[in-house]
């Protein structure tokens, strides 16, 4: 069907610009969609810029060896197929001018929460330009879990980790896998875990490590390769140590 629609209207473009048909039969195969565009013999210019110049072939891509078919059944179905072309533009207009969809990570906010927590931590919000959230130095320390590492930190300190996810730069967070804390005078251990224990930093960057070279060789098997890795890591700046004073009340209680 479409190429008849195609050879009734060049059919119609020749005749009105009085160029004839054999023309179009010796040319061969014509695509107007894609930009190659294969001749049998090489046709004059000026006649392939007026067949590519044509509006009415703007919608079509079909191939046709030749023409045939007589005048009057063309025009014939001339009402017909210029309703039906002009439905096919404007599908195929449509189809390439609509809103393009966007992937989306599949998870909602709750199922974030709940992943970040399973690592060790959790997103508070953004630090603003009025807020100070770094602490004077104290003689506390704490060892927090972050994934399946363990860092012993202090308030200043700053740790790499691996790549946190749902969290940017200048984010606050909270470590709340505190497995031990100590002072000069105490030390807490956890079982496994001190839940009244905090430890709270910033996110300062996410940066990339030093590259990692992997060489694979099997002897007599002109077998060799070579791979590199820049493992993804997350800068965090230690800013407060909290908990340490309720031990020591519930020491000095008991």
């Amino acid at each position: 069907m479409a190429s008849r629609r195609l050879l009734g209207a060049v059919a119609r473009h020749l005749r009105s610009s009085n160029h004839p048909i054999s023309y179009f039969q010796m040319f061969g195969t014509l695509t107007f969609r894609s930009k190659l565009v294969p001749f049998a013999q090489s046709p004059p210019s000026n006649n392939i810029a007026a067949l590519a110049s044509t509006d009415s072939l703007r919608c079509f891509s079909s191939r046709t060896t030749g023409y045939s078919g007589s005048e009057d059944d063309e025009e014939e179905e001339e009402g017909g197929d210029e309703s039906e072309v002009e439905g096919s533009c404007d599908e195929e207009d449509g189809s390439e001018i609509g809103p393009k969809l966007v992937a989306r990570s599949g998870k909602s906010e709750a199922e974030k929460v709940k992943e970040a927590a399973s690592i060790g931590y959790t997103v508070i919000g953004p630090l603003t330009s009025s807020e100070n959230p770094f602490k004077p130095y104290e003689a506390i320390f704490a060892v927090v879990q972050i994934g399946s590492h363990q860092f012993k930190v202090s308030n200043g300190d700053s740790i790499f980790t691996e790549r946190l996810k749902y969290c940017e730069v200048n984010d606050k967070l909270v470590l709340n896998k505190v497995l031990m804390m100590g002072s000069r005078t105490e030390t807490i251990i956890g079982r496994p875990i001190l839940t009244e224990a905090a430890v709270h930093a910033v996110v300062e960057e996410h940066a990339l490590d030093a590259k990692v070279i992997i060489f694979k060789k099997k002897r007599r098997k002109n077998y060799r390769r070579t791979k590199g890795h820049r493992q993804e890591l997350t800068k965090l700046r230690i800013t407060d140590i909290q908990g340490i004073d309720k031990f020591d009340n519930f020491a000095v209680a008991s």
